[in-house]
């Protein structure tokens, strides 16, 4: 427990001064110029870093297996195809310049709306099969990415281009009070995801174990979905798809905390996920010039953690 601790206490320290770093660096002493241009900027990281990673951790405990993200359910292609259908049938300038509330929760309710009802529908038909879910989850990410790229294909070039800028994540472009309702919303999702971490802590000894326990796995899946269908549309609707941070934050916190329950789990992964995309972001602005961004590094690191997992766990097999 006091090792823990220590982690714990390393990871807040080390946030706090990637924070600080990231904030003064390069200002020569003018902090409020710079907190105007990068302080957003760190709220989104914060915000996109806590949703994102308590959501897959639940998502992975919820399916017993730690190489899925809630990805498979298709709310990043579901956020593609939102975009798209903005873009193809109000046009691209008239999106991009659309900078009010409505339309930042319109994206909300369609992605987290669309994901509860087809949940909703597929869970309860296939008998609370979850594996049948996720199965139909892949063909809907795959019907929604076909519908995107048809759309794309009829737009014009130079809406397709604005287009493009849409579907990588950005946290350059976020809003004020897009923030402050992101923080709300999360306040509330977290909330919940703290209330049932005793059940998903018993869910993850096993599915006949919780049951024993007294755990209605059936009602957990159900609520548990309907929270990460949720959580990730409020990432996703700020900053765009960063489905795949989950899974490298995820990967990282088993190894750091392999003894931690969901609650501790959760605010260690949050640290972990501030601390890389702070850090990341840092590097891409100070080192690389800007010349890629965030969203690419998060997949490419991403693909490299996925391939790394699959061959150790081969060697253990």
């Amino acid at each position: 427990m006091k090792k823990d601790s220590r982690k714990f206490l390393s990871l807040a320290l080390c946030a706090g001064l990637f924070l600080v770093l990231y904030l003064s660096y390069g200002t020569y002493g003018n902090w409020s110029f710079a907190f105007s241009l990068r302080g957003k900027k760190i709220v989104a990281f914060i915000l996109v870093a806590i949703l994102t990673t308590v959501s897959t951790i639940s998502f992975q405990t919820l399916t017993q297996n730690k190489f899925l993200t809630p990805g498979i359910l298709g709310i990043d292609q579901l956020y593609v195809t939102v975009q798209t259908l903005l873009f193809f049938l109000v046009g691209g300038v008239g999106v991009l310049a659309e900078k009010s509330i409505a339309l930042f929760l319109l994206n909300i309710a369609l992605m987290a709306g669309l994901s509860v009802l087809f949940i909703t529908f597929f869970l309860g038909k296939s008998g609370k099969d979850l594996f049948t879910l996720l199965m139909v989850g892949m063909i809907a990410s795959s019907l929604f990415g076909s519908i995107s790229t048809f759309l794309q294909v009829l737009m014009d070039p130079n809406e397709y281009d604005l287009l493009q800028g849409r579907l990588f994540a950005s946290f350059s472009n976020v809003l004020g009070n897009h923030l402050l309702i992101s923080a709300g919303l999360l306040l509330l999702i977290v909330s919940f995801f703290w209330y049932f971490s005793p059940e998903l802590d018993a869910l993850r000894l096993g599915v006949d174990l919780a049951i024993n326990l007294g755990i209605s796995v059936a009602r957990l899946q159900k609520i548990m979905l309907f929270l990460i269908a949720a959580a990730i549309g409020v990432a996703t609707a700020l900053v765009g798809p960063t489905i795949f941070l989950g899974f490298i934050i995820a990967t990282i916190s088993y190894e750091v905390f392999p003894k931690a329950n969901h609650r501790q789990l959760f605010v260690g992964a949050s640290l972990i996920a501030i601390i890389f995309l702070i850090g990341g972001q840092f590097l891409l602005e100070q080192v690389f010039g800007l010349n890629t961004t965030i969203s690419i590094l998060i997949q490419f690191i991403g693909g490299l953690f996925f391939i790394a997992k699959l061959v150790i766990e081969r060697k253990k097999a």
